[in-house]
């Protein structure tokens, strides 16, 4: 983020802590009737450990200060009894006196931890995503705040609020409110799904049977082994994590893109919401590149929009409204050909799995097919020829060859396709046989070929090594990845049709040396 956003940040911050600090300390003096005793008794055995932890220092003439052995004893109080990250800081500040710092002190504070970046030429401020997730362990938030709410809005309004009365929230509010309260406090995400949203008296085999029925409705069951209701809340920790970590979207780009589109023109307030909701400075916020570049998701998105504008914008688009309207939406904006092209690497090496994961249901058989289908509009977005008449003309029932370059004067580009499981291609012999005998059969028919490609996920050393040796075959090899990389360098460059020369050089083609070179 930029300086001054920081530091408008920073200023709001303060003066808001300060307000609820003056607000708390008010509610506790006072005995507010929406305290229960219990929790009283909870804020006043706190407040009055970080005023010993504080003053301590005063018996030995020191200057005052808590130390790291002592904020770990109030950090462990304030977890059995249940508090809040919020509720912690409150009563903190009742006790300590609060610093303000200047934008610099800031700024050089960060540098001095380790825990950002900063480019005094752009004054931009750089946090790495490792760096964030570390930080949250630290502050004790289990999981982001987009997931806690995704968990929140599963719950059932009874049992928020029973987590609200817990912590001193408003209850009478709009539901959306209160899982925002909820989510700002800095409740336990574990201490919600353990204990706060439920009844008195609810018994274990009660809870494990919510937590299975919410992991049910988040569809995310099979992640959520575990025998103790411990073990399920690690589990469906650990599942939030490796998503966050995941750069994979759900939809295509230009599906998300395309979403964000009738999103601002149906329901223009959603800007603002987000801005609001991740604290984005930018006025134009609506872009797939810019939401993507902080970790917003399609499903973030429509995450934070009410459920009755949801189903203003479903009925707007004649998207379904009947069961899930998130996953409607999703389903809508998928955009099956431009997310098959994503997951063209995946598509390669038959990872149903991930193809899954990712929205794509289809038969192993089927992948060989797609994955040529694939390799051919790639090479058509190249600006090659994928001559299909002339394939199927040349072709016999034993020599069927994938893929036809025709680059006109009779001269062809071979390419064979192989889609395989395991990591590193190596059956060379086979493969050397196969482009050996397409070769003979196009020139049978008067046709030259000037080079043959092999495309394939990935490839061994050996074949690597074999290949280079057998001259005969003019053949250079080229991963999933490359050639998709590829693609997209050659969309940004000025050519409108891709040079082949490019491709004639190397044994493994290199996708950086060929991307600079279109690029001049």
């Amino acid at each position: 983020m930029k300086l001054d956003w920081l530091g408008r940040l920073y200023e709001y911050e303060l003066k808001m802590l300060d307000k609820k600090v003056r607000e708390f300390q008010k509610l506790i003096e006072n005995r507010s009737p929406d305290i229960t005793e219990n929790r009283l008794r909870d804020y006043k055995i706190y407040k009055a450990c970080v005023h010993t932890a504080y003053t301590n220092d005063d018996l030995l003439n020191q200057s005052r200060k808590i130390t790291f052995e002592e904020q770990t004893v109030l950090n462990t109080l304030a977890q059995e009894l249940e508090l809040s990250n919020e509720e912690m800081r409150l009563i903190n500040y009742m006790i300590i006196p609060m610093q303000k710092l200047g934008i610099d002190e800031i700024i050089s504070e960060l540098k001095t931890l380790g825990f950002a970046f900063y480019s005094r030429k752009t004054n931009t401020i750089y946090v790495a995503d490792e760096m964030v997730r570390m930080m949250r362990r630290i502050r004790g938030k289990e999981v982001a705040d987009k997931f806690f709410r995704r968990v929140l809005r599963h719950i059932r309004e009874p049992q928020i609020n029973l987590i609200c009365r817990k912590h001193n929230i408003d209850w009478k509010i709009k539901l959306e409110e209160k899982i925002k309260r909820i989510i700002k406090e800095g409740i336990s995400f574990s201490s919600v799904l353990q204990n706060e949203a439920y009844k008195d008296g609810t018994n274990l085999t009660g809870k494990k049977k919510f937590i299975n029925e919410l992991s049910d409705r988040l569809n995310i069951s099979s992640n959520l082994k575990g025998v103790t209701i411990e073990e399920k809340i690690s589990n469906l920790i650990q599942h939030f994590d490796e998503i966050e970590k995941d750069e994979r979207v759900g939809i295509s780009i230009d599906g998300y893109e395309k979403m964000l589109i009738d999103i601002g023109s149906t329901l223009p307030k959603t800007s603002n919401i987000l801005k609001n909701e991740f604290e984005l400075q930018e006025e134009n916020i609506l872009s797939s590149d810019y939401l993507l570049s902080y970790n917003i998701k399609p499903i973030d998105v429509i995450e934070i929009i009410s459920d009755d504008d949801l189903n203003k914008f479903c009925s707007k688009h004649q998207i379904k409204t009947r069961g899930n309207l998130i996953s409607n939406i999703l389903e809508n904006y998928k955009d099956a050909d431009n997310l098959y092209m994503e997951n063209y690497v995946n598509v390669g090496f038959r990872d149903l799995a991930a193809l899954k994961e990712n929205g794509i249901k289809i038969k192993d058989v089927e992948l060989g097919i797609l994955f040529e289908d694939l390799t051919k509009k790639i090479f058509s977005g190249l600006g090659f020829n994928v001559d299909e008449k002339l394939r199927k003309r040349l072709n016999t029932k034993s020599d069927k060859m994938d893929i036809l370059l025709n680059l006109g004067n009779d001269d062809l580009i071979i390419i064979e396709c192989k889609s395989v499981k395991e990591s590193g291609y190596n059956k060379f012999s086979s493969v050397s046989r196969q482009l050996k005998s397409y070769i003979q059969l196009a020139t049978k028919n008067n046709f030259k070929v000037i080079k043959s490609l092999l495309i394939a996920p990935d490839f061994s050393d050996d074949f690597i090594k074999d290949c280079g040796l057998d001259y005969d075959l003019n053949l250079s090899l080229i991963t999933a990845s490359s050639l998709l990389r590829i693609l997209e360098g050659f969309k940004e460059s000025k050519h409108k049709q891709f040079p082949h020369n490019l491709l004639m050089r190397d044994v493994l083609i290199q996708e950086e040396r060929v991307i600079k070179a279109i690029g001049k």
